[in-house]
Formats: structure tokens, sequence, C-alpha cells
């Protein structure tokens, strides 16, 4: 399982999609503004996800 680097886009959760600001031992913190229907959501702006839950879908 390779890790994501700050600036990566990963995938989690059914599609939904963001970008990696921050990378801790065991997850990441992943900025959810990234997707276009963000705003019709009503999700948090940050989330955090373990490495196990995602996948590297970008730079």
């Amino acid at each position: 399982m390779k890790i994501a680097e700050v600036g990566d886009v990963i995938e989690f959760k059914d599609g939904l999609k963001g970008i990696v600001e921050k990378v801790n031992e065991n997850s990441v913190i992943v900025d959810l503004t990234y997707m276009e229907n963000f705003r019709e959501m009503d999700l948090e702006q940050k989330t955090v996800v373990n490495h196990k839950n995602y996948k590297i879908v970008g730079k």
C-alpha cells in the first residue's frame, strides 16, 4: 500500500475525493473542497482518513 503525500488527490468512502493537506503516522488530513459538489453535500471542509481507507487517484 502506497501512502499518500501532501498534494495528492485521494478517493475514499463511496467516491468522496479530496486533497491531502497533512500526512500523519496512521492517517491523512484531507481538504474536501476539491469536489465540485462540495457545497451541495453539507460536509465539513476537512476530514481525517486512515491510510487503509483510501486510494490515490491523482496529483
